[in-house]
């Protein structure tokens, strides 16, 4: 059964400050005090066991994922955790009303840091429930490995996302709101990142650079 997880949520100028390049901190202060209120943090995720390990692919509850790089992280695990975050359409509607393009980038940017921040508080909820001393997180679409459409066994795991904190998948596999991220937990001894597989060069979301040797690892390179 999915459980819900409401999270308590407020963020200030340093946490901006740590992300953001802006020259005026007073327009983002300003802004933050517009953003705070729009934002509803939830998540909703499962506590789901592995059924069986394939060649290149995972039995989750039954569902079956597709993802060598998947398959070598859970190696030594049983137990993962599905999830979905997200922070609501609030802000996301005022990003869409605003007529300012700078603004506009900037509750954009702070949306952002929201997510990541709703995330991260999920991931310290799952350590402290279950004893864990370090989670990894996988998301599909975030490697050329693990694609976007693997969306929909994600989804079909958590059945109740949209019924409980209302996010959904539209045609094209895009979560609804569009401020909502999902993945997979699981605990891991060494903190893995998909950045660290991709060969992207342009990303401003990239959390740390390619590892060639590490891509080698997971039989990604030749």
């Amino acid at each position: 059964m999915e459980r819900i997880l409401q999270i308590p949520f407020s963020l200030n100028l340093e946490e901006a400050k740590s992300k953001l390049r802006a020259v005026d901190w007073q327009q983002i202060q300003n802004l933050l005090e517009v953003a705070n209120p729009l934002i509803y943090a939830q998540a909703v995720y499962e506590v789901s066991y592995i059924y069986e390990k394939l060649e290149d692919a995972v039995i989750i509850d039954g569902v079956c994922f597709n993802s060598q790089v998947l398959r070598k992280n859970l190696e030594n695990v049983g137990r993962v955790f599905p999830y979905v975050v997200t922070i609501g359409a609030g802000l996301e509607q005022r990003v869409g009303e605003c007529k300012d393009l700078l603004e506009q980038y900037y509750l954009d940017q702070i949306g952002n840091i929201a997510l990541t921040k709703a995330r991260k508080h999920l991931e310290e909820h799952l350590c402290a429930t279950f004893a864990i001393d370090r989670l990894s997180y996988m998301s599909p679409g975030s490697l050329q490995d693990w694609p976007i459409e693997e969306q929909k066994p994600l989804f079909s795991v958590l059945k109740g996302a949209e019924e409980l904190i209302g996010v959904r998948l539209n045609e094209n596999l895009i979560m609804i709101p569009r401020k909502s991220v999902s993945g997979i937990f699981f605990p891991t001894d060494v903190t893995f990142l998909s950045c660290q597989l991709c060969q992207r060069e342009k990303c401003e979301g990239r959390k740390a650079p390619y590892n060639e040797a590490l891509a080698r690892q997971y039989k990604l390179q030749g």
